[in-house]
C-alpha cells in the first residue's frame, strides 16, 4: 500500500502535496544544529584571542600619538597610559619648524606617485606574458627572475653599479632600479592564470584581436583588482623607502621625506641650544620629537587605509586555488 501511495505522490508538487495534506520532508537547509557546551568554549577563546591581538596591535599606535602631544616629562615618568598629560605641540612645532620637512613631502609624493606609475607599466605586462602557456621561454625567465630574490650582488656592487649608470644623487634612483618586484610579477601572473577564463582569448582571436588588442581592450579592464592592490604595495613601499636616500643621495633637496625626518631628529637630539638642559630633559624633548616624527610620517597611509582596505581584503585571495 505504501509503495502504491509513493508512486502517486512522486511525481506531485509540493503545493500539491500540501493541499492534499501531506507534510513536507525537513530539508538540511532548513534544520539548526543546536550549539553544545565545547562550541561555546571554543567561541569564546577565539574571541578573547582575537581581541587580545587587537589590543596588543592598537595600543602601540595610540600611545605613539598620545604621547606625542602630552608632556614629555610625564611620558618619561610613566605617567602617560591612555589619555594625553600636559597636552603640548612643542614636538610637532620644532618638527615643522624646518623648511625641509616641505621639501621632503614634495620628494616622498614624486617618488611615489611616479615610481608607482613605472612599476605598473612594467610589472603587469611581464606577468601577462608570462602567464601565456604558448609562451615557451616563460619557465627559464621565471627562473631567472626567481634567482634574484634569493640571491644578490651586495650593497658595495650596487654601489658601484649605480656609479656606472649615473643615477647617484638623481631621483632616478628611486624609480628604475626598483622597477620590477618578483614578489608582485607573481603574484599578478597567478591571477591572470587562475581568474582571466582562456575563453576570452579565444573569443578574441576570432575577432581578430592581437595580444595586445586582448591584453588592452580584455584584460586590463577585468583586473582592477590585483592592479589596485599591487599599485598600493609599489606605493606604500616607496613611502616607506629610507635605505636608498641615505645610500645614494647627498643633495638636501632630492632627500625623501624618511631622511628629512632623521636628519631632524638627530639635529634635534645634538643641538647646542640644549647645553643649558639636564640629559634626561634632553632624551624627554628627543623622545617627544621622536614619537611626532613617527605620527608626520605615518598620517598619510593611516588616513588612506581605511579608503583603500577593500582592496588589500581582496588581495588575500588574489591568486588563490578556486576549488
Amino acid at each position: 500500500m505504501e509503495t502504491v501511495i509513493n508512486s502517486k505522490t512522486a511525481h506531485m508538487t509540493p503545493e500539491q502535496k500540501a493541499a492534499a495534506g501531506m507534510k513536507r520532508t525537513p530539508t538540511n537547509r532548513h534544520v539548526h544544529q543546536k550549539l553544545t557546551v565545547s562550541d561555546t568554549v571554543a567561541d569564546v577563546i577565539i574571541v578573547l584571542i582575537l581581541a587580545l591581538v587587537l589590543i596588543a596591535i592598537i595600543y602601540p599606535l595610540w600611545f605613539v600619538l598620545v604621547a606625542s602631544f602630552s608632556d614629555p616629562t610625564a611620558v618619561a615618568n610613566g605617567q602617560v597610559s591612555l589619555l594625553p598629560k600636559g597636552i603640548t605641540l612643542a614636538g610637532y612645532a620644532k618638527i615643522f619648524h624646518d623648511s625641509r620637512i616641505w621639501i621632503g613631502y614634495r620628494n616622498t609624493l614624486i617618488y611615489a606617485v611616479l615610481g608607482t606609475a613605472v612599476n605598473l607599466l612594467v610589472t603587469i605586462p611581464c606577468a601577462f606574458g608570462l602567464s601565456r602557456k604558448e609562451f615557451r621561454p616563460r619557465r627559464v625567465i621565471m627562473f631567472l627572475f626567481t634567482f634574484t630574490m634569493f640571491f644578490g650582488g651586495g650593497m658595495i656592487p650596487s654601489y658601484l653599479l649605480m656609479k656606472q649608470l649615473g643615477l647617484l644623487n638623481s631621483m632616478w634612483v628611486f624609480i628604475l632600479p626598483g622597477a620590477v618586484s618578483v614578489y608582485n610579477v607573481i603574484i599578478a601572473r597567478s591571477f591572470f592564470e587562475s581568474s582571466i577564463p582562456e575563453d576570452l582569448f579565444d573569443a578574441a582571436r576570432i575577432d581578430g584581436l592581437s595580444y595586445w588588442g586582448y591584453f588592452l581592450k580584455i584584460v586590463l579592464p577585468l583586473s582592477s583588482a590585483i592592479l589596485a592592490v599591487i599599485g598600493l604595495y609599489y606605493f606604500v613601499g616607496h613611502w616607506n623607502d629610507y635605505f636608498t636616500g641615505l645610500i645614494y643621495i647627498r643633495d638636501q633637496d632630492l632627500e625623501p621625506l624618511q631622511n628629512v625626518l632623521q636628519n631632524i631628529l638627530l639635529a634635534n637630539q645634538t643641538k647646542p641650544g640644549m647645553a643649558q638642559l639636564t640629559a634626561a630633559q634632553s632624551q624627554n624633548i628627543g623622545d617627544q620629537i621622536k614619537f611626532g616624527i613617527i605620527i608626520v610620517s605615518a598620517l598619510p597611509l593611516i588616513i588612506l587605509y581605511p579608503f583603500l582596505q577593500k582592496y588589500f581584503d581582496k588581495g588575500v585571495m588574489i591568486g588563490a586555488v578556486k576549488g
